[in-house]
């Protein structure tokens, strides 16, 4: 017979939207309890895994203060951190999105973006400025910002992820480590009234006021992406955890609630070729590979086979990993020359990435593991040919510096290859998460098929559905768990006292 655990609300999942519903469930008043699938050491799902970038809309550098109030005066003077209004915000997720975005929770998560910062920072949650990612220097010695993105979460994705569950400690959450959730406790007609857990040492069911699931896609169910996101996608690799098997969304579809959003999409980046199944947190994002703007990817054949200057690359690093697993073979190759090395970021100079080096094109065809160094070599010749060299390089916007006549153009960032060292690095497809899942409302609460919210039942990050469709704006990810956990959390706790 299971053991019996009560408790006002629990949260499935223990990655940033899970603690940030925990932590706004705790603040209203409500005992909260958080299930996390992993051991301790391998806690705090996808977050744990990310960058830490955080996507907000700000007018400037006193809203910007405001989350990052630590910065000196060097940097508040010699440094442009421009602003990034709510309409560029609903610009870029309708753009990204060909416009297939949900409104209605677009608009919940461009206008609560900066308050939910704003408050993550009151809790203790330390921002600091993208220096390594989302700037580069300018002749005035100073950093610009671009593509819209200007912080992240001090220390990353581990570093948020830690000081979540500090905050969950020092707030008296109670985490369940090794205890994944297998299906919901639910009677008609009051609706969600708690979980059945497995525990090492069994199982159990946690009865529950209100209950909200956020603990993400279905990316590490090989079965499901290949169901979903089709053909090809059980060989790509999983960039975080290997936990994210699609429970939450399982458990309430089987209950009633209604699938919504992008089932066929996914976050697809490049990801280093040689990379294990599954994401690393001694690496972290070390093995994603995001300078492709500046130099050329080429597949099997040789041949170039997307823009690789479109567009500022967190508007499309992806949407790219979908492109690479569609070549023969499922990887490319990045090549780029010494003109540009010092713009590589941090993640081309670990250990672990799958690399080689020439003094020539035709000794770096050679190396390039399983491609046709002819068809390499006659692409490089094809695109030298093709740059405009009279338009100036600028990495800090979209500088129009691109190609002529080509069937696969570069828009923007194109250089002649013709500075040896040359450097190459292999990549496949890494999914991040799916985009397909369960529908909410703006009070982050679970739809039925019938649009009727399910009592009791709330829903927050990767596993919901209808914000992204097909690509992803860099950085929305986390603040869409931020926003929606504390909303989640606030309303699971407001129908738990009622």
């Amino acid at each position: 017979m299971a053991q019996v655990f009560e408790t006002d609300v629990v949260v499935v999942g223990a990655g940033n939207a899970a603690l940030c519903a925990a932590l706004a469930a705790k603040e209203s008043g409500a005992d909260v309890l958080v299930l996390e699938r992993a051991d301790e050491p391998q806690r705090g799902g996808n977050s744990a895994y990310t960058a830490g970038a955080f996507r907000v809309a700000y007018r400037g550098l006193e809203d910007l203060l405001t989350l990052v109030p630590d910065l000196t005066a060097e940097e508040r003077e010699t440094n442009d951190y421009g602003s990034y209004t709510q309409d560029q915000f609903f610009d870029d997720m309708a753009r990204i999105t060909q416009h297939r975005t949900d409104p209605e929770l677009a608009e919940i998560l461009i206008t609560r973006s900066f308050d939910t910062l704003r408050w993550m920072t009151r809790l203790g949650i330390r921002f600091i400025p993208m220096y390594q990612r989302q700037a580069f220097r300018t002749d005035s010695g100073g950093f610009r910002f671009w593509g819209g993105l200007t912080i992240e979460a001090n220390g990353g994705g581990a570093g948020l992820v830690e000081s979540l569950f500090d905050l969950a400690h020092k707030h008296d959450i109670d985490v369940w480590y090794e205890s994944r959730a297998l299906q919901l406790v639910y009677e008609r007609p009051q609706g969600v009234t708690g979980v059945v857990v497995r525990r090492p040492d069994g199982d159990v069911v946690v009865k529950a006021r209100a209950v909200v699931l956020a603990s993400g896609g279905f990316e590490a169910n090989a079965e499901w992406r290949t169901r979903y996101l089709g053909r090809g996608y059980d060989l790509a690799k999983v960039r975080g955890s290997r936990y994210n098997t699609g429970d939450g969304i399982r458990m309430a579809l089987d209950i009633g609630a209604e699938p919504y959003g992008n089932w066929s999409g996914a976050h697809a980046v490049g990801w280093d070729r040689n990379a294990p199944s599954y994401g690393d947190l001694s690496v972290g994002d070390g093995f994603q590979k995001h300078s492709y703007p500046f130099g050329i990817m080429v597949n099997a054949d040789g041949q170039r086979f997307l823009d690789e200057g479109a567009d500022f690359r967190n508007y499309t690093y992806a949407k790219y990993g979908h492109d690479i697993l569609a070549q023969p073979g499922h990887f490319a190759w990045q090549v780029f020359d010494e003109k540009v090395a010092h713009l590589l970021r941090d993640e081309y100079h670990i250990r672990e990435v799958t690399r080689v080096k020439a003094d020539t094109l035709e000794e770096l065809a050679g190396k390039l593991e399983d491609v046709d160094p002819e068809g390499f070599l006659a692409t490089v010749r094809e695109y030298n040919a093709a740059v405009q060299d009279e338009v100036p390089f600028d990495p800090t916007v979209k500088d129009g510096r691109g190609t002529r006549g080509l069937a696969v153009p570069k828009s923007n960032w194109a250089n002649v290859l013709d500075t040896p060292p040359y450097r190459a690095y292999a990549v496949t497809c890494g999914v991040t998460f799916t985009f397909g899942g369960l529908h909410v409302t703006t009070d982050a609460a679970v739809l039925d098929v019938d649009q009727a919210a399910i009592p009791g039942l709330y829903a927050a990050g990767e596993l919901v559905g209808g914000l992204f469709f097909g690509n992803y704006p860099g950085g929305t990810g986390l603040t869409s768990g931020s926003v929606f956990g504390r909303i989640a959390g606030s309303e699971a706790a407001a129908y738990a006292g009622s």
